[in-house]
C-alpha cells in the first residue's frame, strides 16, 4: 500500500522555473532522507527533465510527489507538455542524440539517475516522462 506524502504541481515556463524544480526536488529528497549522492542525482534528472520539457516540449509542468510504499520512502517526477512530442523514442532515448544542439544525455542520462524511467509521447499531442527514486 503507498501512502501519498505530499503532492505538488509547478509551472515549467521559463529557465527561472528550472531553478525552483531543482530547489523543491532537493529540499524533498533531504526531507525524505536520500544521501547526498542520491539527492545529486534526482536534482540532476529533474534540471535535465525540466529543460527538455521547456525547450523540446515548448513548456508545461512538473508534478512531485513523495510517498512510502512497503516502508520505502520514494520520490516521483512527472514532468508533462502539450508540445510535438517525440517521433522516434528509442533514438531520443540513445546518448549523443539531440535535435536542439545539446550534449544529448538529456532522457538517457536521466533514466540512469533513477529507479523507474517511463516516457509516453504522442506525435502533435505532447509528453510525460516519469522518474522515480527510491531511498
Amino acid at each position: 500500500m503507498m501512502t501519498l506524502l505530499r503532492s505538488e504541481t509547478l509551472p515549467v515556463r521559463e529557465a527561472s522555473d528550472i531553478l525552483l524544480v531543482r530547489q523543491l526536488v532537493r529540499e524533498c529528497a533531504t526531507t525524505l532522507g536520500f544521501s547526498v549522492l542520491d539527492q545529486t542525482k534526482l536534482v540532476t534528472a529533474a534540471s535535465e527533465l525540466g529543460r527538455n520539457t521547456l525547450i523540446h516540449g515548448g513548456g508545461g509542468t512538473m508534478l512531485l510527489e513523495t510517498f512510502v510504499k512497503n516502508d520505502r520512502r520514494g520520490l516521483r517526477l512527472t514532468f508533462e507538455d502539450k508540445g510535438p512530442g517525440i517521433a522516434d523514442l528509442e533514438q531520443a532515448m540513445t546518448d549523443g542524440f539531440t535535435t536542439k544542439g545539446g550534449m544529448g544525455l538529456g532522457l538517457g542520462g536521466s533514466k540512469r539517475l533513477v529507479n523507474e524511467f517511463e516516457v509516453v509521447s504522442r506525435v502533435g499531442e505532447g509528453t510525460r516522462v516519469t522518474a522515480t527514486r527510491w531511498t
